[in-house]
């Protein structure tokens, strides 16, 4: 098999690697490299074989073109042109599969080739192919999830070190977890990417990434860590969705999660999906969400799939987006906090309002587990608060099962 690789940063190092440590099992022949600037790279492996040159690389015969470098351009206008060429396509970007997954798997399709995107989702867990071909048999109800390495360090370190979130950003970014400009993780925007593929595939309808609700890590603070740990709970940014009555609902944000759940105990870079199936019940996937060798891992298997013609037909991409509901519908608790004067006048509308609530502080402010029948309710009571000046700025962290 002749493949050519669009990066050599991260995870195209660890393909390579992998690759080079398989080459007595497999034969797979790296034929040319795609990088911004050759000099960077003297002296590693396979230096002969790259190029700056994109037209090098369409020159060169391949049965697979293997995309990794991110970004959605010009990712995108190469990972086309591969296909229409009738090339097969490995990506590990999860940019492009949330934003243009109807356009490339249609063309993959009509071309009569595949484009294969398991470390699209969790780094080395190898979640998208058990998803689409081992639980098959089963209509999955619901998904739960950590879906990022850098926001799971962040929290993790908050909660079991007392860092601020200034000091846990500084120190994922140090150690390689985030990235200069970390928006794009903090902010809660890769995770909803990553989210958007797993719903996709497992309730066999479109969900847009953007039509989530979403919200970042960025306003968690040390008082929310020290309210988690009275309730016996940790703080974890997920993304949930659910599939009921032909209805999505999804969100990626941060949550109370209780002490004893899987979520709980997924630390620092590590990754985490939960599927809930009709006939399997709960399955679990648990590991690497980043990294060179584990990302690597995930790009190299589905290279060997394709070697193997070991392949899925996937039509849920190309299907109409379907709206998605942003809030609970069901039974839920919140850790409400509210900076104000007027604390006698905002019991009085929780009084009012809900049957059972916990008191947490009411000191230097007002904390309090509200218990409802829904988000919607919640969310009608704060807005009550705020519409009579009681309280401009309320916190609230949702606390899920």
């Amino acid at each position: 098999m002749r493949i050519g690789i669009l990066g050599y940063g991260t995870v195209g190092s660890g393909l390579i690697d992998i690759i080079d440590k398989n080459k007595d099992k497999k034969n797979i022949e790296i034929v040319s490299i795609l990088v911004r600037d050759k000099s960077k790279y003297e002296g590693i492996n396979h230096y002969d074989k790259l190029t700056t040159d994109i037209e090098e690389i369409f020159s060169k015969n391949l049965d697979v073109l293997v995309e990794v470098m991110g970004g959605l351009y010009p990712s995108l206008e190469y990972i086309k042109r591969a296909l229409k060429s009738k090339i097969n396509v490995v990506t590990a970007n999860k940019d492009l599969l949330a934003e243009s997954g109807d356009e490339l798997l249609k063309l993959a399709k009509d071309n009569n080739v595949s484009i294969k995107f398991e470390a699209s989702v969790g780094g080395g867990i190898p979640v998208l192919k058990p998803l689409i071909e081992s639980l098959e048999g089963n209509n999955i109800n619901s998904i739960c999830a950590i879906l990022n390495g850098t926001t799971n360090f962040i929290l993790s370190k908050m909660y079991n070190e007392g860092l601020s979130y200034n000091e846990a950003l500084k120190q994922a970014q140090e150690l390689g977890f985030a990235e200069a400009n970390p928006d794009s993780d903090v902010l809660g925007y890769d995770a909803a990417r990553k989210l958007s593929i797993l719903s996709t595939l497992a309730y066999d309808n479109r969900v847009y990434w953007k039509d989530l609700y979403l919200e970042g890590i960025t306003n968690i603070d040390e008082k929310d860590i020290e309210y988690a740990k009275k309730l016996n709970c940790k703080i974890k940014l997920v993304g949930q969705s659910k599939y009921e009555d032909n209805k999505v609902s999804g969100f990626v944000r941060p949550v109370l999660v209780g002490s004893n759940s899987i979520l709980a105990n997924i630390e620092n870079e590590f990754n985490a999906v939960v599927l809930n199936g009709d006939s399997v019940g709960e399955v679990s996937f648990v590991g690497k969400g980043a990294g060179k060798l584990a990302t690597g891992s995930a790009v190299y298997g589905d290279v060997m799939d394709i070697l193997n013609n070991r392949i899925s037909s996937i039509d849920s991409f190309t299907k109409e987006k379907v709206d998605v509901n942003k809030v609970l519908d069901e039974n839920c608790s919140a850790l409400l906090r509210f900076k104000s004067n007027h604390k006698d006048e905002i019991f009085s509308v929780l009084k009012e309002k809900i049957k059972n609530y916990d008191i947490l502080n009411e000191d230097e402010e007002l904390a309090v587990l509200v218990y409802a029948n829904s988000e919607i309710e919640i969310n009608d009571i704060l807005s009550e608060i705020q519409n009579k000046g009681y309280c401009s700025q309320v916190n609230k962290l949702i606390k899920i099962n």
